[in-house]
């Protein structure tokens, strides 16, 4: 009989599958946001406990319960409205389609959001589009594109299978799959004997959480965090052949790309040099993000000893983590972000108001803590365009 405390990795099926790390009580949803403070501080949370396997590299939280989560049109976490994030998914779209050939062409997407990447696929490579996702809400921009693109507002799963395409790419929805397999599985069977379906998937990259300490993208949303190892495992045992993993995006993003085909599931000697390394660092991980977590509290507590006017930039996860982890309810008032759709807003579990930039003309901030760093360029340009002379930190 299996040992009830045991947990089989979802991935490789190892039971070499052991928590090396929790974080409890931690907001349900991050990018579900509140019209009233108190139900933003009362809004539900659950745990996170996070195991690693050794055996390929998958990275899950055990005590994920996805009856919790029901993604809705309620749930905003675009990043379209940043001109850096702009830019890159802009560059990324041309480079698909130049890549792949995406021109004239039927092309999937699992898990558009509110669909702005594939209106890009479709509108620069005239192609036809079908987008998946329960959050898409029908957007005025998009009625240019309308007998270009369909928007399905479910997830897709096997009853879709039927959609023939030459593409499919699916960007930031693996890692909020609990059996990841289950998704490829279907995949690679409704593309069938098509061998020429191009797939692109883009992840968050746990190298970067686990190894750099971008600590902040810890978040219940997320079940899974894939390192390279781990993903190109997951696309060879379902049926892929991997023809290429990168990080990108300021090494924040890992993205694949495959086809329907047999590969070698047996690592090679960098794949195992690089599993290695990651397991070591999964053994400090614990250590290091107490000191980090310490380390901020003790600037935190600086900070309002000096009596300094402090928002944080960047309402998405990483700054609802940052607030949540460090119990900060009354230090940061404000908490800034690009997308209109959160403004006026308050955040998971410590209430801040979400602000527009225009708002700190006003407040005249003395501290502008970055939570992301891939931005601070826009930022500092944009706040310098407003007159500002705060400082700033990147957290």
């Amino acid at each position: 009989m299996n040992n009830p405390s045991q947990h089989i990795c979802p991935v490789c099926g190892s039971s070499h599958f052991e928590i090396f790390f929790e974080m409890l009580e931690m907001p349900i949803f991050c990018n579900v946001l509140w019209p009233e403070k108190k139900d933003a501080q009362n809004c539900d949370k659950g745990d996170i406990k996070l195991a690693f396997c050794s055996s390929c590299g998958f990275i899950g939280n055990v005590a994920f319960d996805p009856s919790l989560l029901d993604y809705t049109q309620a749930y905003e976490n675009s990043l379209d409205f940043s001109p850096r994030f702009q830019n890159y998914s802009q560059s990324l779209a041309e480079r698909l389609i130049e890549t792949h050939n995406l021109q004239n062409q039927d092309i999937i997407e699992i898990g558009c959001g509110k669909g702005e990447f594939l209106v890009s696929l479709c509108e620069l490579g005239n192609n036809r589009g079908v987008g998946f996702d329960p959050t898409y809400v029908p957007l005025p921009e998009h009625e240019k594109v309308k007998d270009k693109t369909t928007f399905i507002q479910d997830y897709y799963s096997d009853k879709y299978a039927d959609y023939a395409s030459d593409f499919i790419c699916c960007r930031h929805t693996l890692e909020h799959i609990p059996q990841p397999n289950t998704l490829l599985a279907n995949l690679r069977k409704a593309i069938g004997n098509r061998h020429n379906t191009a797939i692109f998937f883009e992840v968050p990259n746990a190298l970067d959480t686990f190894q750099n300490m971008a600590i902040w993208d810890i978040i219940y949303e997320h079940c899974c965090y894939f390192a390279p190892v781990c993903l190109s495992h997951a696309f060879a045992s379902n049926g892929f052949q991997v023809q290429k993993t990168s990080e990108e995006f300021r090494n924040q993003f890992l993205c694949l790309e495959a086809v329907p085909g047999e590969s070698n599931r047996e690592m090679d000697e960098q794949q195992i040099s690089d599993l290695q390394q990651l397991t070591q660092d999964i053994q400090t991980f614990g250590s290091r993000f107490a000191n980090k977590v310490e380390a901020w509290q003790t600037k935190l507590e600086y900070i309002t000893s000096q009596d300094q006017r402090t928002v944080v930039w960047g309402a998405g996860s990483k700054g609802v983590t940052f607030l949540n982890l460090l119990k900060n309810r009354n230090q940061i008032e404000f908490i800034v972000d690009l997308n209109p759709r959160k403004q006026g807003m308050y955040v998971a579990g410590t209430g801040q108001r979400i602000v527009a930039p225009d708002f700190l003309r006003d407040y005249q901030p003395e501290l502008i803590l970055i939570m992301n760093p891939v931005y601070e360029e826009e930022i500092r340009q944009m706040t310098a365009d407003m007159g500002l002379s705060a400082e700033f930190l990147c957290v």
